[in-house]
């Protein structure tokens, strides 16, 4: 596996992480087992980023994963932390909680569930706009100073919020979704973190699904996460699918799947992008792994281009509500 820095001052990582939301429910039924046999999978191929979110599944996933990387297995582990989302026992959001003795009582908790002493990179889910991102971050650094945390990021953070965040302290990363059917951080927010140094960690490569050669079956499987994503509704999927179906004829010409082309694709776009494979099983993980032998020339970038045009894609990544809650879609 290779490994890359996570921004330009930041610890080394493997180029790939494992996304382990999807194990504690949101894109249909996982199993337990199943779950952490694809953990062991992913760190015997050496991927070193394991992701979660003291949120998923209200607490489970970072118990699994504590399961999962018990008998030195930690060590070996470079975890990643999300934190503020507030749900409700009916799974409901309700909101993002930023504020300094907030975020300080997640990180209490995440240290607890995940039977560690510190995490590698801790950061807030979302921007909460009643807080200013300086307070949030200089909250985290305050963790930092007493080993609790090693690292900060941020997630789906506008330009102009990781300016300031950075300059409250030093940002390793930002987790944020990057896709070839969601690419408008190409316009302000790439060429900032690049500025910055600081590191990009990809999620949602698949669009949730929709760009792999399962995407009819994704559409109907059950699944609470993809009912709110406008490209899986009946007025955008039939165009989408026309893209992945132009995507996947690349893909089988290169004796890859689409999904294998997407990651691939992704990580195309620079050694300072990190895409998280969203793997609840070990047959997932091993297919998105063979992106690594996939290499895709200038004329296969320029074929990609040609046949998923950003423009081309119907509907948007999340709800329009969704959407103007969250700071990155935020110019600036």
């Amino acid at each position: 596996m290779q490994q890359v820095k996570l921004g330009r001052n930041g610890p080394t990582v493997s180029a790939f992480g494992l996304g382990c939301m999807g194990m504690s429910g949101g894109y249909g039924p996982a199993d337990d087992k199943e779950s952490i046999a694809a953990i062991h999978a992913a760190l015997e191929a050496g991927i070193t980023m394991i992701d979660t979110g003291d949120f998923y599944g209200m607490g489970h996933n970072e118990m699994l994963i504590r399961e999962a990387l018990k008998g030195g297995k930690r060590e070996r582990a470079f975890l990643a932390v999300k934190c503020g989302a507030m749900r409700s026992p009916d799974l409901k959001f309700l909101g993002d909680d930023g504020r300094p003795q907030a975020v300080k009582n997640f990180l209490s908790y995440s240290l607890r569930r995940l039977g560690t002493d510190y995490i590698d990179l801790y950061q807030p889910s979302r921007v909460d706009p009643a807080v200013p991102i300086e307070d949030t971050i200089g909250a985290i650094a305050e963790m930092v100073k007493a080993g609790y945390v090693r690292h900060i990021g941020v997630s789906e953070a506008s330009a102009r919020t990781l300016r300031r965040a950075h300059a409250a302290h030093p940002i390793a990363a930002l987790q944020i979704e990057y896709s070839l059917f969601s690419r408008g951080i190409e316009r302000d927010i790439v060429p900032t973190l690049r500025e910055l140094g600081i590191a990009l960690v990809a999620y949602g490569v698949l669009s949730g699904g929709l760009i792999c050669d399962c995407a009819e079956a994704a559409r109907t499987a059950a699944s609470e996460i993809r009912t709110r994503k406008p490209r899986f509704f009946a007025e955008n999927f039939g165009k989408n699918i026309v893209l992945v179906a132009a995507l996947g004829k690349i893909a089988r010409e290169k004796g890859a799947s689409t999904a294998q082309l997407a990651f691939a694709w992704v990580k195309s776009r620079g050694d300072d992008i990190v895409p998280l494979i969203g793997a609840r099983r070990r047959d997932q993980l091993t297919e998105a792994l063979g992106a690594l032998d996939l290499k895709l020339t200038p004329a296969d970038l320029a074929r990609i281009e040609q046949a998923a045009p950003p423009a081309a894609v119907a509907g948007t990544r999340y709800l329009p509500a969704v959407l103007a809650h969250m700071d990155s879609e935020h110019a600036g």
